[in-house]
């Protein structure tokens, strides 16, 4: 004996009105039931996003006229088109097949056949691979803004920006860089309209043609054919590239004779380039009267820097031999400051620790310039044996640290 699986029942059933005892139910009766809750609760998840109502032309499509369908339109994605993610595509996808798939039309005792289901799955078999979908959306008519009319521009001041802002938008979706420079307003600074309009000038498009390719029949075997309608296709997809980049051009170069923007940067250039000529005018006129009175002037200042030079060099003169003597004396002191304290060494110091000790200090002392011999001197004053050797150590240690010494080159005074 059959058994039979109680259905889900609708949100609005009653039993007075609705009942009907399990029993009576068929398997086709139970199996529609089950598509129409399936159906309602995908939609009910769907909370609008892919919401969109089916054209009946559409749903009369021939399966083989794919490559003229629209792709987004069969899976209710016209609003998102090009930016349509891809969950929202396997959303839809999941959606259309509940609906439109033959077995569940049949389950709902519609009779609609495979056409339109085919067509669902061609268009998610293109918008689901990255380069099919890109050859698609590169000729994608429906997601074209139009350009508008001269007469609708010129009827408002800021209309450019305004009517032309989505006309780029549109345009800038088939960018290799992203992200791109928008039009802007009347308000954009010069910087912002010139990498605006250097970039579209300079425009670097992925767009292609490959979907508008002629195809040569499948029961044709012929290479040559084949072939033949290849270097066809090539010709026709950089004919159309030419094409394209030779229209954006264009319409770059139009929209910027109508920029405003434009107009205002070169009048206030002009009215810069003025205003420097007039300065340059009025400065050098006032560089000659100085010139003349700065001649005066130097040679009055050439007189008495004539004699102050002489001065100086009479002051120079005492003040490098005054230099020249202090340092003929610190380096006396060093010297003897190492014979005060026996030459490092305990004990009566041999010639080779006299030699030792003085070569030590004589190429400390060329490590050193004048300001620091004249410190190290002051600080040997009074010292005696034992603090004598403790400068020298402090000061060869500076000198280790600045990279002046190598350490142990002066084994002496370390």
């Amino acid at each position: 004996m059959a058994t039979f699986t109680l259905p889900s029942l609708p949100s609005d059933w009653s039993a007075e009105k609705d009942f009907k005892p399990v029993a009576s139910l068929t398997f086709s009766e139970d199996e529609k039931i089950q598509a129409a809750n399936t159906v309602t609760k995908t939609e009910d998840e769907d909370a609008g996003e892919i919401s969109e109502d089916e054209d009946p032309v559409m749903l009369q499509r021939e399966a083989k006229d794919w490559k003229h369908q629209d792709h987004y339109a069969v899976m209710g994605l016209s609003k998102y088109r090009w930016r349509a993610t891809e969950e929202q595509i396997k959303k839809a996808h999941r959606k259309k097949v509940l609906r439109h798939h033959p077995d569940k039309k049949a389950a709902k005792g519609g009779d609609e056949g495979d056409q339109f289901f085919k067509c669902i799955q061609r268009a998610t078999d293109i918008l689901m691979d990255p380069v099919k979908r890109r050859q698609f959306d590169s000729v994608d008519e429906n997601a074209e803004v139009e350009p508008p009319s001269k007469k609708d521009v010129q009827k408002k001041a800021g209309n450019l920006y305004k009517l032309y802002g989505p006309v780029f938008e549109a345009e800038g979706r088939f960018s290799k860089k992203q992200p791109v420079p928008q039009l802007g307003n009347d308000k954009s600074s010069r910087e912002e309209v010139e990498e605006f309009y250097n970039f579209w000038f300079a425009f670097d498009s992925w767009r292609t043609f490959e979907y508008l390719d002629e195809e040569v029949p499948d029961d044709s075997a012929d290479r040559s054919q084949l072939r033949h309608q290849e270097k066809k296709n090539n010709n026709a997809r950089k004919k159309r590239k030419v094409e394209d980049t030779t229209r954006l051009r264009q319409l770059v170069e139009s929209v910027m004779t109508m920029d405003e923007r434009i107009k205002r940067f070169k009048q206030e250039a002009s009215k810069q380039k003025n205003a420097k000529k007039n300065e340059r005018e009025a400065a050098e006129k006032a560089a000659k009267e100085e010139l003349q009175r700065k001649k005066e002037e130097d040679e009055k200042l050439a007189k008495e820097a004539l004699e102050a030079e002489k001065a100086s060099r009479e002051e120079g003169k005492k003040a490098k031999e005054a230099a020249k003597n202090a340092a003929k004396k610190n380096k006396r002191v060093l010297r003897q400051a190492v014979k005060d304290a026996g030459y490092f060494v305990d004990g009566e110091a041999d010639a080779k620790a006299i030699d030792g000790a003085l070569n030590d200090v004589d190429a400390l002392i060329a490590k050193m310039d004048n300001e620091e011999l004249g410190v190290v001197a002051s600080k040997l004053n009074g010292k005696g044996k034992g603090d004598i050797k403790a400068v020298f150590t402090e000061k060869v240690s500076d000198l280790v640290a600045a990279g002046k010494v190598k350490e142990g080159e002066l084994k002496t005074l370390s």
